[in-house]
């Protein structure tokens, strides 16, 4: 059962424009303090982003299931508990909010070069290399299952830990770690010796 906003528990995060910690943001935004909830909605934005394009691999719900979930944050801020991290809170209702969106998709609908198109600074020879490492490992993560995706996701990208990871699934701690434990193989698998060595 979710309790009332405190400020004083868990990981209160990086101060964020302001001066503000993201569960002072998070005080706020319960009293509906709308600059408060602009702050943390750019904060998490970037990151949100990247979390759920490699859970929906749908890129058209992402925007939407994004700001669903950050609807949910401001309109239930008053019911974070301070019993975790601000943003294991927030990474949970966007999860729920993703399986949700996924739940309710027919065909999967891919953009295939979102996540790889190469940068401006890399010469012609980085940008194929970084492509094709990049389109590899993208293949290799879209075959695994949606939570072993996320559990990937959260890990490498997010660097949460399985406790944590553990609590914004809802599921046990041996649960994140089977899920990790089956896609690192399956990802050792499938990915060439020097990619492999990165898991």
């Amino acid at each position: 059962m979710l309790g009332r906003l405190s400020v004083t528990g868990g990981d209160r995060g990086p101060a964020r424009p302001g001066g503000r910690d993201d569960a002072e943001l998070l005080a706020l935004i319960a009293q509906k303090d709308f600059r408060a909830f602009e702050a943390l909605y750019r904060a998490y934005h970037p990151r949100l982003s990247r979390f759920l394009i490699n859970i929906l691999r749908r890129p058209h719900l992402v925007e939407e299931v994004l700001n669903d979930a950050l609807m949910v944050v401001w309109r239930q801020a008053e019911r974070y508990n301070g019993r975790s991290k601000v943003s294991t809170w927030i990474f949970a209702i966007a999860y729920r909010k993703a399986l949700k969106a996924l739940r309710r998709q027919d065909e999967p609908v891919e953009d295939k070069d979102a996540e790889f198109r190469p940068s401006g600074e890399a010469g012609p020879e980085q940008q194929l290399d970084r492509r094709q490492v990049q389109e590899r490992l993208l293949s290799a993560i879209n075959e695994l299952s949606t939570a072993q995706r996320a559990v990937v996701d959260l890990t490498y990208f997010h660097e949460l830990g399985y406790r944590e990871i553990a609590e914004l699934m809802d599921c046990p701690v041996d649960t994140v770690k089977t899920r990790m434990f089956h896609a690192r193989r399956h990802l050792k698998n499938k990915l060439p010796g020097r990619l492999a060595d990165w898991l």
